[in-house]
């Protein structure tokens, strides 16, 4: 192991000392991060950059001194939120561990502008859009929006020479053809139709390899790549075709972490790895088939399989989704059957052989689909049907 290796090794083993305690769970808007905000503003400059649809302010934090510019932008899809957790979590790893030799390291070198929430209208709806219903990230193109347009200028005046572009991805995906969930994924998008790999995308690969290389023996199988088909609407696209070589991230799910607490500890890391290996410029002995041979993202998961039941006399599989929605001011997950089908060539975090026994809803009556199912009927008992279960 390398000492810069050894070195990051053993500051990621300190996370406990710098997770934002007040920051937890999926429903995080802007009145959660508020105190962190505040408690940040004492250490690092801090300005209101704009306001959203609804006037919610959008905030820029500055950190570091370093001549490599580097640009950070979460939740510009509402109802993701765990990467907001990871940068407040690397707000207090840079406030409270200044003199740690990876810190300084990129405190020296880097400057960091990190926009924590960029749709606070989102954020408070847990939706993926703004309040007029547009995909912030499906409008880096025409800029119809207020916080297309927030962005956008900023990426100007700061002209960055990196861009990581934060988000969260569904329970749905596998990291390639296997039994693995994606955990975290990561892509640098196309500059064109071609997805050629310019020399742009060359940087951008080398540092996802570089970060694949840290994280790989604590995920293994786990990690991701997504696909790279080129949308000129697309933010991460429009970015490294401006020629700043641009990283997305994305929060998957971990073992029996619906509310993304383990997996927010992995996108820290990912984050530190991706500055760390830029601030010591040793991403460029990395090599881009490294990020080629990471495996594809596929649709292979459900959240629940019921597996050899029995409905009408017939003996099938039943596939669950659980449905994230916004109720008392908490995320509630709502099972709902996706899929009947014999022999299910799918995947899930948890399954239930029902052992060709009958099953049902409780008042007898047979599942279907697109039904919500928080109990069913097997073997004369009742099974619930929820995360925590899961």
């Amino acid at each position: 192991m390398t000492n810069s290796s050894t070195q990051f090794s053993n500051f990621i083993k300190k996370y406990s000392n710098f997770k934002e305690s007040g920051l937890t769970g999926r429903y995080i808007n802007f009145d959660h991060i508020s105190k962190a905000l505040q408690n940040a503003s004492s250490n690092f400059d801090i300005e209101i950059i704009g306001n959203s649809v609804l006037e919610e302010p959008i905030h820029l934090i500055k950190i570091g001194e370093g001549k490599i510019k580097i640009l950070l932008w979460s939740q510009m899809h509402g109802n993701e939120s765990t990467t907001t957790k990871a940068v407040f979590d690397l707000i207090n790893a840079f406030k409270e561990f200044k003199e740690n030799s990876v810190i300084k390291g990129i405190l020296d070198n880097c400057s960091l502008y990190i926009i924590p929430m960029l749709n606070p209208d989102g954020a408070r709806a847990y939706t993926r859009v703004n309040a007029n219903n547009t995909d912030l990230n499906r409008d880096a193109k025409n800029l119809t929006e207020v916080e297309s347009r927030v962005l956008r200028q900023v990426f100007d005046d700061i002209q960055p020479d990196f861009c990581f572009n934060l988000h969260d991805q569904r329970t749905i995906f596998s990291a390639g053809r296997n039994e693995y969930p994606a955990t975290l994924s990561f892509l640098t998008p196309s500059e064109d139709i071609k997805r050629s790999i310019t020399p742009i995308r060359e940087e951008s690969m080398r540092v996802v390899a570089s970060i694949f290389k840290d994280l790989s023996p604590l995920l293994l199988n786990r990690i991701g790549r997504y696909s790279d088909e080129y949308n000129a609407n697309c933010t991460g696209d429009t970015f490294q075709a401006l020629g700043t070589p641009t990283i997305l991230f994305e929060a998957g799910h971990s073992y029996n972490d619906y509310q993304r607490e383990k997996t927010r500890e992995y996108v820290f890391f990912a984050i530190i790895s991706g500055l760390n290996t830029i601030a010591i410029d040793n991403y460029k002995n990395a090599d881009i088939s490294v990020y080629l041979d990471i495996p594809e993202n596929e649709k292979l998961y459900y959240d629940l399989i019921l597996r050899n039941a029995i409905i009408n006399e017939g003996v099938v599989d039943i596939a669950i989704q659980f449905k994230e929605v916004l109720k008392d001011s908490a995320i509630k997950f709502i099972p709902v059957v996706e899929n009947i089908s014999p022999k299910l060539a799918f995947f899930a975090h948890r399954e239930i052989d029902c052992d060709f026994q009958t099953i049902s809803l409780p008042d007898h009556s047979p599942l279907s689909e697109n039904v919500v199912v928080e109990k069913i009927l097997l073997k004369n008992e009742i099974l619930m049907i929820n995360y925590e279960n899961n």
